[in-house]
This record gives structure tokens, C-alpha cells and sequence, in this order.
């Protein structure tokens, strides 16, 4: 498993995206990269998004709210009004890097388990949508969120 370390390679199928701003967690420092997922962790803040990472077990109540749009860090206890981030959210058909899915599994529910890696284990891993298409080494994900990843 590897967390994020810089913004991904993420493309938009034919260009076009719905994105939405969202307040971040700043009860610790935290960075988030272009590209990685965000979820209301409800067990520490059901307000605020903050980035999933592969060190996070994900509950059956935890929202996910989409995908990075842009890179954001944040220091511990900063305004968390002042704190957003731009996400993409339902109905956005996002490509990731990836060599997991194939035409095939078109239809398939999409998990991710760490910051940067597709899976298809459901297993403490948040979802994110369902594959749209594959293409040039791009798994095109159709983003379904709100989401409360019910399968943790």
C-alpha cells in the first residue's frame, strides 16, 4: 500500500466534472493531495472532510464525499471555516492510474485502499463509485457520493 505523496494523475472523462467545496478536519495537521479520496470520518468529525489514508479502518457510517480537485494542507487547530477544499463529487467520472480493472468490470463497485490505489476489496476500504470505462491505462470511476460506505 502506498498513501499519496503528491498530487495523482487523475483525468475527467470528456472534460466535464461536478465539484463542490468542502470545510476540512484541523484537529491534526494534514495534507491533502489532487486525487485522493475524502470522507466524513463520523467517529471523530461528521462535519468536517478530512483525506483517507491506508492507516484508517473505515465504519459502516463513514461518508465518502468525493475526490481532491486540488492540493490543500492544513496546520493543527487553524480555523476550520477558513480550511476547504475543492472535491469532486457525484456524477464526475474521474481516471486513475491503474492496472486493476479491465473493460470487463465495467459496472463494478470501486474501492480504493490506501490514497492512491484502486481495489476491488470492500473490506475497510472506502468506495468510491463504479467503473465507467478503461482506457489508456485510466479506470474511468462514475463518483457516487454522499456515500456511506455500508460495506466497512
Amino acid at each position: 500500500m502506498a498513501d499519496l505523496t503528491a498530487n495523482a494523475p487523475i483525468r475527467i472523462w470528456n472534460g466535464k466534472s461536478f465539484s463542490e467545496r468542502w470545510n476540512i478536519d484541523t484537529s491534526g495537521a494534514q495534507t491533502i493531495y489532487k486525487g485522493q479520496p475524502v470522507y466524513l470520518d463520523t467517529s471523530a468529525d461528521a462535519i468536517y472532510v478530512t483525506a483517507f489514508l491506508d492507516a484508517q479502518t473505515v465504519s459502516s457510517t463513514d461518508i465518502f464525499i468525493g475526490i481532491a480537485a486540488e492540493s490543500v494542507a492544513v496546520a493543527a487547530s487553524a480555523t476550520e471555516l477558513a480550511a476547504d477544499v475543492e472535491v469532486y463529487v457525484d456524477r464526475s467520472i474521474i481516471g486513475f492510474a491503474s492496472d486493476v480493472y479491465t473493460d470487463a468490470d465495467v459496472g463494478d463497485q470501486v474501492y480504493m485502499s490506501d490514497s492512491a490505489t484502486l481495489s476491488t476489496d470492500s473490506s475497510e476500504n472506502v468506495e468510491i463509485g463504479k467503473l465507467h470505462r478503461v482506457h489508456e491505462g485510466y479506470a474511468y470511476v462514475k463518483l457516487v457520493s454522499p456515500f456511506i460506505t455500508a460495506n466497512a
